[in-house]
């Protein structure tokens, strides 16, 4: 797992950030805290606890950060953080650990605060009942810095009521919980404002959004209140969603919103039927099947993420071949796999294993998969002329999601007209029109 490190002064506060995009949106809002707090000589690693690999990573991480900044104090928050706080207290390099609701508080990025007291500050995460409003002005400093005003991310919920039989995350998130409308409709003008043409709505759950809201308003809603009261906006992407989850409302803002960005990742995990019963996912293969033919039959420019486990406990070769097959059924040409990690705690380490090997196999016969699926998507754009929306990378970002690689890109954060004249297996050639 690959971590990312501020690029600060020497003496100031860096974080490291590992895991998914909610983790990088807070890492900004601690970074603002700690600018703010004035804070110094302090490293703070935000871990990711989404697999036993993951928590690996984090702890190689800590003693790294340790090596690299033998003098600066070290702080530890994050999901592997809040699930297990003691044991990441007890390695010699750790000096603090605080839990993710403590992590997103202002008032404890004070040194003396900080530094000060118990060594860890980890509170109940259950009894978290609203998201944050610091994550409001807090992600705004860091967006300019961090995304030269090309796409920011936003998160508008937290947290998962769902126990999903694989997943440890609601125990490291707490309860879900929403942003309520009217604020994120002020963030995201105040992110048009800054110069922001693209933003992405992001969450531990995202489809829940809004079940603990008066009124209990689906996601749709805000996505249709987000489009009307920003009309500069011009592109509006979720993060990984639900396939079980997508409301009427939400369903036909995808479909008839040019705004809306023609993609979704989809968090499928299986395709396989008796699997997904297993992991007690609340959707089916048809189900998910159907939400694609649906969308492309509205918008056949529509492409797919997904996150596919290999090898859950009792995955025949059999029930693996549905999850191959589904890759190219519905064609998901932006794949995440995850070879299956049994999480200490989680009903499905108590299942029957399959053996490492088996796993590691099937891993790699899905991302084989991807990457045919990949390719021909690429080689499917070629002639199509679209918008890019150009990143600090160099690379330009179509709504669908594909990346396209020129030779001669416009500065960061510019929307251009692009044609796609070649592809490689990555990335999309095209030329400026």
């Amino acid at each position: 797992m690959s971590a990312k490190t501020d690029k600060t002064m020497d003496n100031e506060a860096k974080i490291i950030t590992l895991g998914c995009r909610l983790n990088a949106y807070e890492s900004d809002v601690m970074r603002g805290h700690a600018r703010d707090a004035e804070l110094k000589n302090t490293v703070i690693i935000n871990t990711c606890a989404v697999t036993n690999e993951a928590v690996r990573g984090s702890r190689y991480a800590i003693r790294k950060a340790k090596k690299d900044n033998p003098e600066a104090k070290i702080v530890v928050t994050g999901c592997a953080a809040q699930i297990d706080p003691k044991s990441f207290a007890d390695m010699a390099e750790v000096d603090r650990v605080i839990g993710n609701g403590e992590k997103m508080m202002a008032a404890n990025f004070d040194p003396e605060t900080l530094h000060g007291g118990a060594p860890i500050k980890v509170n109940d995460i259950m009894l978290v009942k609203e998201n944050a409003p610091q994550l409001i002005s807090g992600s705004n400093r860091a967006a300019e810095k961090s995304q030269s005003r090309t796409r920011a991310f936003l998160q508008v919920q937290n947290g998962c009521d769902h126990r999903c039989t694989f997943c440890i995350i609601p125990y490291g998130r707490g309860q879900a919980r929403s942003t309520p409308a009217g604020e994120v409709v002020a963030h995201v003008k105040d992110l048009v404002k800054q110069g922001y043409k693209e933003v992405v709505l992001t969450g531990v759950d995202l489809s829940s959004w809004g079940g603990d809201l008066p009124g209990k308003p689906p996601l749709g809603d805000l996505v249709r209140r987000v489009l009307k009261l920003v009309p500069d906006l011009q592109r509006l992407r979720l993060s990984s969603i639900d396939p079980a989850e997508i409301d009427p409302a939400l369903f036909e803002a995808l479909s008839t919103e040019p705004r809306m960005t023609p993609y979704l990742h989809l968090s499928l995990q299986a395709g396989d039927n008796m699997i997904l019963k297993r992991m007690k996912r609340r959707h089916s293969r048809e189900d998910a099947v159907e939400l694609c033919q649906r969308l492309r039959a509205a918008r056949p420019e529509f492409t797919f993420g997904a996150d596919l486990i290999a090898g859950f406990p009792t995955e025949t070769d059999e029930m693996f071949e549905n999850s191959r097959s589904i890759i190219t059924q519905i064609g998901i040409p932006w794949l995440h796999v995850f070879p299956y990690s049994a999480r200490e705690g989680t009903p499905a380490a108590k299942i029957p294993p399959v053996d490492g090997p088996t796993i590691k196999r099937r891993a790699k016969i899905l991302r084989e998969e991807g990457a045919r699926v990949k390719a021909a998507h690429l080689e499917s754009r070629i002639g199509h002329i679209d918008i890019a929306l150009f990143e600090e990378t160099g690379l330009g970002r179509l709504p669908d999601f594909t990346l396209v690689k020129l030779d001669n890109p416009p500065k960061a954060g510019s929307l251009a007209k692009v044609e796609i004249s070649a592809s490689d297996n990555e990335h999309a050639l095209g030329i400026l029109v």
